[in-house]
């Protein structure tokens, strides 16, 4: 009996260690949790760096030394400001954005300029300033808007709008090189590649998936069309339809953009469909004596062809470009006076 005893003592005693034990292992877990978190949770500001109190700063970021950031800016979660970079005036920068050395977003202007999620900013670069049209007049409202996973590389400028009733506009995952220039009130869509130095006056606009290759000028008023590629040193004074490639200074149309289909998942039959309607328009035979209305309206009319939504588009593209306040397309090198 005394043996008995003795066991269940033990076993209750080895009970309540283990359970002891247990206890202690999920409090240390946790309390390891919770300094994790509040290590993420935790931004840094460098001494060097001034930050006014009245800015709102989310959770993780990093501010380096020299930075300022105004009192209406809004540094988003896990934001990094490099050395010398600075945030001013009514500025919001999306959460997971990388600010480089010497970068300046927002101006102390009426208005506001809005930066997407896991953007970056290259060195030097300026966002969101005041724009260099005369007609902007001081103490009105302007605006810049950009959305997210862009990158802006180093000395880029991006102005806001001239007015407070429009808005400068950039969309998502545009690749923007070194040194281009985006002037006030253009709308830019998504998925652009604009190469170093290419230059876009005030209110151009450019669709989606466009691609230009080094200094790049676009006139103010013009519209480039989708998946169109604009060759190195253009000069282009009128609009680029849907699907094509422009180059030369005045920048004429020099074909469609064969390898930026391919690369955007153009089908075998789709891109024949195109090649055959561009031949139809800007290629017509010598002897045909038909004008370029007509060649449009005979290829709306070829039923093959027009089963190809592309086609339709590259239709609709140009015909807009011919409608009021448009500057037309650029011309066709070879055009036989239609």
């Amino acid at each position: 009996m005394a043996a008995a005893a003795a066991a269940r003592a033990a076993r209750r005693l080895l009970s309540s260690r283990l359970c002891a034990t247990t206890a202690t292992t999920r409090q240390l877990h946790a309390s390891a949790s919770q300094g994790a978190e509040r290590e993420v949770s935790r931004s840094f500001i460098h001494p060097a760096a001034i930050v006014h109190p009245d800015a709102t700063i989310g959770q993780g970021v990093s501010i380096g030394p020299f930075c300022t950031v105004g009192p209406s800016a809004r540094i988003g979660d896990a934001c990094q400001l490099h050395a010398g970079s600075h945030v001013v005036g009514d500025t919001e920068l999306g959460d997971g954005s990388l600010v480089h050395t010497g970068a300046i977003l927002g101006a102390d202007i009426p208005g506001r300029t809005i930066i997407g999620e896991n953007s970056i900013i290259g060195h030097y670069a300026v966002v969101g300033v005041k724009c260099q049209d005369l007609k902007y007049k001081t103490g009105d409202e302007c605006f810049l808007r950009i959305g997210c996973n862009n990158e802006i590389r180093e000395y880029c400028s991006i102005h806001r709008s001239s007015k407070s009733c429009d808005c400068t506009v950039i969309g998502d995952n545009n690749l923007i090189m070194g040194s281009c220039h985006i002037a006030h009130d253009c709308k830019i869509g998504n998925s652009n590649i604009f190469a170093n130095n290419t230059l876009f006056a005030g209110h151009v606009v450019v669709e989606d998936c466009t691609h230009t290759a080094g200094a790049v000028v676009v006139h103010q008023f013009c519209h480039i069309g989708s998946f169109s590629f604009l060759g190195g040193g253009s000069v282009v004074v009128q609009d680029v339809p849907r699907y094509m490639m422009v180059a030369g200074d005045r920048a004429e149309l020099r074909g469609l953009n064969l390898e930026g289909l391919k690369r955007n998942g153009f089908t075998d039959q789709e891109v024949r469909g195109l090649k055959k309607a561009y031949q139809r328009v800007f290629m017509p035979s010598v002897t045909s004596g038909s004008s370029f209305e007509d060649r449009l309206v005979e290829l709306e009319k070829e039923t093959k062809l027009s089963e190809f939504p592309a086609v339709s588009y590259m239709v609709d593209s140009i015909r807009m470009s011919f409608t009021e306040g448009r500057r037309g397309i650029c011309k066709f090198r070879s055009w036989n006076g239609s």
